[in-house]
């Protein structure tokens, strides 16, 4: 057991290697060890060397098989040199989950910076970019793979959401669909998942218990997300259960359907 229910086993991922960008924390963490707790060996990635610690130390106590590798993921050099790391120490990702983005506060046009959009756009979208162009080689040299992005409800309908974060996350929907298309032909696939509210640390800290039931009053499922919806939604697109899907955005919403 892991979080709140029992994890899904999918024999086959067992032995392969699988990134996860952006898990020192939150949803990717909880991917990570979801991963690790079906005998992947994982990569743990952020920008924080405790968080990423107490991560790795978590999914070694659990029996599995982790590294932790700080990399901030905006910067082509800084994933390049961890790519190299984790072929040194594990071999070539098969299994590449890039979940590294966020700060989606609201914030009107009128006060949003090009310093801001840019940094925005950066974190969300361009660093998905940039790690699956460090770590596609490697994929299409062992002719397989699954590819999964992290989107938001907030790129597939109107939200609060800053223009910036709900922009780049639409291009992250669009971003996997161009390379399904391009990639299935080397056997790779590749397929986004859009989450609405879950609750994670932020919202636990900064919104009361009644905040939080009056806001899951409003998905047809009425609750709140959690990362462990995710995390096992991660696992059934990294496996061959799903290996005629390609090119999807996954609403993971609560039944609250996109246009």
């Amino acid at each position: 057991m892991t979080g709140l229910r029992t994890v899904p086993l999918f024999p086959d991922l067992a032995g392969k290697i699988a990134l996860v960008t952006g898990s020192s924390r939150g949803i990717g963490a909880e991917t990570a060890r979801y991963l690790a707790l079906n005998k992947v060996k994982v990569v743990v990635n952020g920008r924080d060397r405790e968080a990423l610690d107490h991560v790795v130390r978590g999914i070694k106590s659990d029996g599995g098989e982790a590294i932790g590798i700080l990399a901030d993921c905006t910067k082509f050099d800084e994933i390049e040199e961890m790519r190299k790391k984790v072929e040194d120490q594990f071999g070539k990702v098969e299994l590449l989950v890039a979940f590294a983005g966020g700060d989606g506060k609201p914030e009107p046009i009128e006060d949003l910076t090009e310093q801001r959009w840019d940094a925005v756009v950066a974190t969300n979208l361009t660093s998905k970019f940039l790690t699956v162009k460090s770590f596609l080689p490697g994929m299409k040299d062992q002719g397989a793979g699954s590819i999964i992005l992290m989107c938001s409800s907030a790129g597939r309908s109107v939200s609060q959401s800053s223009l910036a974060y709900s922009s780049s996350q639409a291009g992250v929907a669009m971003l996997s669909k161009n390379l399904a298309q391009q990639l299935g032909q080397f056997g790779i696939r590749v397929n986004a998942i859009a989450p609405s509210t879950i609750r994670n640390e932020k919202i636990q800290t900064f919104m009361t218990k009644h905040q939080q039931e009056k806001l899951a009053a409003m998905y047809p499922i009425s609750r709140l997300g959690e990362p462990e919806d995710i995390a096992a939604a991660t696992l059934f697109l990294c496996s061959e259960c799903s290996s005629w899907i390609t090119g999807v955005t996954l609403d993971i919403s609560g039944g609250k359907v996109t246009s």
